[in-house]
């Protein structure tokens, strides 16, 4: 009876150990991050930051945390490297997310349910709490081999990147806080390869606002003359069509890339009189005084922005048409010596000749560099004259950022912790000088 109590005693502590090393996993971890519901227009970063806190702590990391704004916490995580005196490195993720429609998913947004292949359903899966966890995962893999860097590793968690990185990313590398890490090299997001490719980005587009407004004389629905606010609208929307058609044949005819090229796209488009009788619910028979419209472009760095001032001041919302434009330019297209926002890949710069190498250790393959479509807050660093890449190590994977069931694979994600091992391993331990 006593050998039979002896074994069971052995099963309970066995089969406990076994269930507590499964809950605590990097794909687990990754899972508890996703759980937390950082969208917006109401994201929980005091549950994330207090997360990743832990996690950090765990691998006796050091955490600060700032708050610029109230309500809008940054988490900076350092692992000091031996010689202070090196500029440091500096890998960013942003903790918010764009919001989900749960009834458009297969499982519910903020599960972070996994399949039996493997997907890992969440938002935020690939944009980009993946790289967030990665960072730390890569870090624990090197501390269990002793590792220990030369230069001091920060990690920046940041909020608001999806909004314009306004109360984050913005205000940071304004701070003295910012300059007092003497950062000389960042990795910022990238995003997901439908080949066995890593994609690669050195640079982003600038988007720009653009809100164009015309007036004239109303006049009666029958009539027809000149220089209405509808007709004058719509004829600066033909022009600047013109203009898309232009930008979008270079693609097409495999020219450019489509982050080569100035993008312009409408959104809205504002104007009549509202009624609440007519069946459509404005009035039919009188043609309006004001009429507007807003567009969303996008600028590559090699783009002239004066040049394309002046093409709307002139063609596309001319005063003598009774026209005015506003422009919100969010985020900059040259850094603080006037040069465009591009990070160079060649060996004239040796931040990028050693990430490609620690990619190739890490037994991965880097496709063609490009500027990426959108936007992301490595335009704010950039402007300092920083260098930065933006990399997120997903090949073989449906490109799902902001888009329903967006995803990531476990087998996908714990191939990215190693990348970043040997990314993170290189990147410390270079003694050149990278002023």
């Amino acid at each position: 009876m006593k050998r039979k109590v002896v074994l069971l005693w052995l099963s309970v502590v066995i089969a406990t150990s076994a269930a507590s090393d499964d809950d605590d996993t990097p794909i687990v971890r990754f899972q508890e991050y996703l759980r937390i519901n950082t969208a917006h227009p109401n994201p929980n970063y005091a549950a994330a930051v207090s997360y990743l806190t832990s996690q950090a702590r765990s691998l006796q990391l050091q955490t600060t945390v700032f708050e610029f704004v109230q309500g809008k916490p940054l988490l900076l995580v350092t692992w000091p490297g031996s010689d202070p005196s090196l500029p440091s490195l500096l890998l960013n993720s942003h903790m918010d997310s764009v919001p989900a429609e749960p009834s458009k998913w297969i499982h519910p947004p903020f599960d972070a349910h996994k399949t039996d292949d493997g997907n890992i359903f969440a938002r935020g899966a690939q944009d980009d709490k993946s790289i967030a966890m990665q960072y730390l995962e890569a870090i624990r893999l090197l501390k269990s081999k002793s590792f220990h860097p030369l230069r001091t590793l920060h990690l920046s968690y940041v909020p608001d990147e999806e909004t314009g990185g306004l109360h984050g990313w913005q205000m940071f590398a304004k701070s003295k806080e910012f300059h007092s890490l003497n950062v000389g090299f960042m990795m910022d997001e990238g995003q997901a390869s439908l080949g066995d490719e890593f994609r690669v980005f050195y640079a982003d587009r600038t988007p720009w606002n653009l809100v164009i407004k015309a007036v004239g004389m109303p006049g009666h629905g029958s009539r027809m003359y000149d220089g209405g606010a509808m007709e004058n609208l719509m004829k600066s929307v033909e022009i600047m069509t013109r203009f898309r058609h232009t930008q979008f044949d270079l693609v097409k005819a495999g020219l450019a890339a489509h982050s080569e090229v100035i993008s312009v796209n409408p959104v809205y488009l504002k104007s009549g009189i509202p009624s609440s009788v007519s069946l459509t619910g404005f009035v039919m028979n009188v043609q309006p005084s004001e009429a507007e419209a807003g567009f969303d472009i996008r600028l590559p760095p090699t783009a002239d922005p004066d040049m394309v001032r002046k093409r709307i001041m002139d063609e596309w919302a001319p005063a003598h048409k009774n026209m005015t434009f506003q422009i919100v330019e969010k985020g900059p297209l040259r850094d603080y010596v006037g040069r465009p926002l591009m990070t160079p890949t060649d060996d004239s710069n040796p931040w990028w000749s050693i990430f490609k190498q620690a990619v190739t250790s890490a037994g991965g393959r880097l496709a063609k560099p490009e500027i990426l479509s959108s936007t992301t807050d490595a335009r704010y660093i950039r402007q300092l004259g920083i260098p930065v890449l933006g990399f997120s190590p997903m090949a073989n994977t449906p490109i799902l950022l902001h888009d329903h069931n967006e995803f990531l694979k476990d087998s996908v994600y714990l191939t990215g912790i190693k990348v970043y091992e040997s990314i993170i391993s290189s990147l410390s331990s270079y003694e050149g000088n990278s002023s």
